[in-house]
This record gives structure tokens, C-alpha cells and sequence, in this order.
């Protein structure tokens, strides 16, 4: 049934499928214009909050290596070269537990999958504390780099379910806002306490996600899939208030759920099919040009850069965490205003030019050219990719990973991205000394050439998703 004011959208299937209405083998799905989406309630902003402690979680293990180098090395006697595989050991953690990220919350629900990867991450930390030896470290890093492998998939997915669609933009970037919390306050924690007790206070994060899990609801949409349909029409109702009429909202989600359903396909061969090229191109294409830009040899190798070009690390290491987190603010802010495509463009320009000005004052560098110009040119490079960075590429391919798969392949292509994203995080953080010794100018300058295609990419292949609804989004990448 058409109301008055509905939106009509097609979804190309096959084979036809019964109980819809038949337009040559399309599926015509509807909304109202005026569902219930635009309802913000105060248990769906608890719920946000508490899965974004599993992003602080996220952001608290990968900045724990800085500030706990020089004790682990002086205390435990550790190499450079040891010390460098506890740092890169995480992402290996990590896309161990990508890949099976979508079947875990999949099968026992997005919170207990959230419970899951807290108990991964709590065992790891106790490993690091307790640890004697480099084995034991090691051990410990592993674990909370699977622990966090899952919270990057489920964390955005989770919040992009329970959200309306005219703030899920925002609800979803503020992931990204509790990485960068985590990162910088483990950072300032860490040059206060030794590595032991940083470790330690790592569990309290872990320890309030857990215990907050009992407090929210699980993703309606998880519940529907699996026919509780009267647990989903509840917790719709509670996440958008009492008094919200969910009639639209709920019909449209279940007829979604129960089209897809019948044509249900899971495994990553099932992704190959024509139909899924575009939202996979998408989802993966976005990761591949937000590690590959630069994003590790920027945040994990800061000081090294800073030093190499004559200016203050620690100044510079400062500045650097000073300009992150307002801009990150600043792209939460504006991602449900602006739009996906209009900020990831603005900000992966901003990172071309960033690499391409440090690439610059290294290149100069090299011909021997006045000092001061060179530390001017790469401090700004620097902050000019990070905040350019933290503005959008940072938040908003985790936010349209979690919108563009149709319900039927949402577990193999949200663990083949997330896998991609780590897959490529280690990848650049592995290389990156020796790029950097090659050549210091050129390493940053095919940064930004990598960049440049992103541009290129996002202008030719993202969609815009901005106050669509999820069914919505879904059934146009398909078309």
C-alpha cells in the first residue's frame, strides 16, 4: 500500500519473487517520507555511546605503542626490531578478526558480538601486563588487535541499524571522534605512567563497554533478519520513543528483510555476482584510498618525520594531536548537513595536498634549501593531511561500509572491507621506514598521487547517502 507522500524505489532481483508486486522481474519497495526516522530518543543515544566505547577501546590499543616504547625496550630488554613486531602485531590481530567479523555478529547478535571482542581485548591487556618476556607481549598485543579487528565492523554496523536515517551520518562518525579520544588520551596517559599501568587502566574502557552492553538493546534489524518479530518491533519502538509512530519504519524494514530472505546468499564467491560489483567496489575502493594515502606513515611515524626534516618532534607531535580532534568534531558536525561525497572530497583534496607539500619540503631538502622554509613547509603538510583526514576520510567509509550492503551479503562484504582496511593499515606501516629511506620526497609524493585518484574514484563511483533510509541506499547500489 502507497501513502500519500511515499517515495517508490526498485530493487533488481532474481528470480521474481512471490508476495511482491511484479514489474518484469523488479521488486517495487515504499516509504513515507514522514516515518518515524527523525526521532531521536534518549535510549538511542545511550546506545550509541555505548558502542562507542568499543571505538575508545579501538583507539586506546593502537596508540598504546608510542608512549610505551622506551619502557618496554629498557625493562624487558627489547630490540628495535622486536619491539617493531609487538607495534605491528595488532593489525595482524586485527585481520584475523575481520575476517570473521560479519559471521560472529551475524550469528550471536551485535552486541554479544561487541561482548566478545571486550573479553578478546581484556585478556590481551592482562597478557601485556603480566607479561615477563617478548612471547607474553606479543601474545597480549595479538589479542587486542583481534579484539578491535571486530569492533571496527561492529561498531558501525550497529549504529547505523538503531539510527533514524537524517542523523545516522553523525551517529555513525562518532566512532571516529572515540578513536581519536582513545588515541590521544592513551598518548597523554602514557607520559605520565609506566607501560604497566598503562595497560592496566586499558581494561577500564573495556570493563564499561561490558557493562553497558546490558543496558541497550540489540540492532532491530539484526532481530528481524533472524524472525523475532516481535522483539524487533519493540526495540524499534523503545529506540524511537514511546510516542513515535514506527507503522512505515517497521513495515518497510520487514519487507526489506523478508525480500532479501528469499534470495539469501552468504560467502565470499557470492560477492562476485555483477549485482554486488558496485557496492563492493565502493566499500573496498574507499579503504584501499584511505590506508594507502598515507595514513600510517603520518600517525605512526610522526616523530620520524618531524625529525627528519630539522623541526621539534615533540612540538610537532603536539600540534599534531591538537588538530585532530576538532576536526574530526567538525566532520560530525557537518556529515548529515553536507553529505557523504561533498566532505570525503574536500578532505581526501586535503590530504593530496598535504603529502604533496611534505613531499615538497623533502624535496627541497635534498637540493639543500633554507631550513626554516623546509620545517614551515612540513609542519603544514602534516597538519594539512591530518585534520583534511580526520574531516572525513577517517569516519565516513566506515559509515557508508555500514549502509551501502543489502541485509543478504552484509556479512562477507563487511568482513572482506574491514579486512581490506587492516590488510592495507599493515601493509603501509610495514614499508614505510624503508619507502622512507629510499626517498623521503617520493614516498610522500606517491601518497599524494594515490590521493589524487581518490578524488577520481569518490566523484565517479561513491554515492550520496545522506537522509536516505538504509533499505533505501541498499536497493539503489543494486540497480
Amino acid at each position: 500500500m502507497e501513502e500519500e507522500g511515499a517515495t517508490t524505489r526498485t530493487l533488481l532481483l532474481e528470480p521474481k519473487l512471490e508476495n511482491s508486486d511484479d514489474h518484469g522481474g523488479v521488486v517495487v519497495l515504499t516509504t513515507s517520507d514522514h516515518e518515524s526516522s527523525s526521532t531521536i530518543s534518549f535510549i538511542l543515544v545511550l546506545s550509541t555511546l555505548v558502542a562507542t566505547c568499543g571505538s575508545y577501546t579501538f583507539g586506546n590499543g593502537v596508540g598504546y605503542s608510542s608512549p610505551a616504547e622506551s619502557g618496554i625496550e629498557d625493562e624487558l630488554g627489547l630490540t628495535t626490531a622486536e619491539y617493531s613486531i609487538f607495534g605491528s602485531i595488532l593489525t595482524l590481530g586485527a585481520m584475523l578478526g575481520a575476517m570473521f567479523s560479519g559471521k560472529i555478529a551475524d550469528f550471536i547478535g551485535r552486541r554479544s558480538a561487541m561482548g566478545v571482542s571486550e573479553i578478546l581485548c581484556i585478556l590481551g591487556w592482562l597478557a601485556i601486563l603480566f607479561s615477563k618476556d617478548a612471547w607474553w607481549l606479543d601474545l597480549g598485543r595479538f589479542l587486542v588487535g583481534c579484539g578491535i579487528g571486530v569492533l571496527s565492523y561492529v561498531v558501525p554496523v550497529y549504529i547505523a541499524e538503531i539510527s533514524p536515517k537524517n542523523v545516522r551520518g553523525a551517529f555513525v562518525s562518532l566512532s571516529q571522534l572515540m578513536i581519536g579520544f582513545g588515541q590521544a588520551l592513551t598518548f597523554l596517559i602514557g607520559s605520565l605512567v609506566n607501560w604497566r599501568t598503562l595497560a592496566l587502566i586499558g581494561i577500564i574502557p573495556c570493563l564499561l563497554h561490558l557493562l553497558g552492553l546490558f543496558l541497550i538493546p540489540e540492532s532491530p534489524r539484526w532481530l528481524v533478519k533472524h524472525g523475532r518479530i516481535k522483539d524487533f518491533e519493540s526495540v524499534l519502538q523503545f529506540l524511537r520513543g514511546e510516542n513515535a509512530d514506527i507503522s512505515q519504519e517497521a513495515a518497510d524494514i520487514k519487507e526489506y528483510t523478508e525480500n532479501v530472505r528469499l534470495i539469501s546468499e552468504d560467502g565470499i564467491l557470492c560477492l562476485f555476482q555483477r549485482k554486488y560489483v558496485h557496492p563492493i567496489k565502493v566499500g573496498v575502493g574507499l579503504m584501499v584510498f584511505q590506508q594507502f594515502g598515507g595514513l600510517n606513515g603520518f600517525t605512526f611515524y610522526t616523530s620520524a618525520i618531524f625529525e627528519s626534516a630539522g623541526f621539534s618532534s615533540s612540538l610537532g607531535t603536539m600540534a599534531a594531536a591538537v588538530v585532530q580532534i576538532p576536526m574530526t568534531v567538525v566532520g560530525v558536525l557537518l556529515v548529515d548537513r553536507c553529505g557523504r561525497r561533498p566532505l570525503l572530497m574536500i578532505s581526501v583534496a586535503g590530504t593530496c595536498l598535504g603529502c604533496f607539500l611534505t613531499g615538497f619540503s623533502f624535496f627541497l631538502q635534498d637540493l639543500h634549501g633554507g631550513k626554516e622554509l623546509i620545517m614551515i613547509l612540513v609542519l603544514i603538510g602534516v597538519l594539512v593531511f591530518l585534520g583534511s583526514f580526520q574531516l572525513g576520510m577517517a569516519g565516513i567509509p566506515w559509515v557508508i561500509m555500514s549502509e551501502i550492503f543489502p541485509t543478504n551479503i552484509m556479512v562477507s562484504a563487511g568482513s572482506l572491507v574491514t579486512f581490506a582496511s587492516w590488510f592495507g593499515s599493515w601493509i603501509v606501516s610495514a614499508t614505510f621506514n624503508f619507502s622512507f629511506e629510499w626517498s623521503s620526497a617520493g614516498t610522500f609524493f606517491i601518497f599524494s598521487g594515490i590521493c589524487g585518484v581518490g578524488i577520481l574514484f569518490i566523484a565517479k563511483l561513491v554515492p550520496e547517502t545522506k537522509g536516505r533510509a538504509l533499505e533505501e541506499i541498499q536497493t539503489h547500489t543494486l540497480q
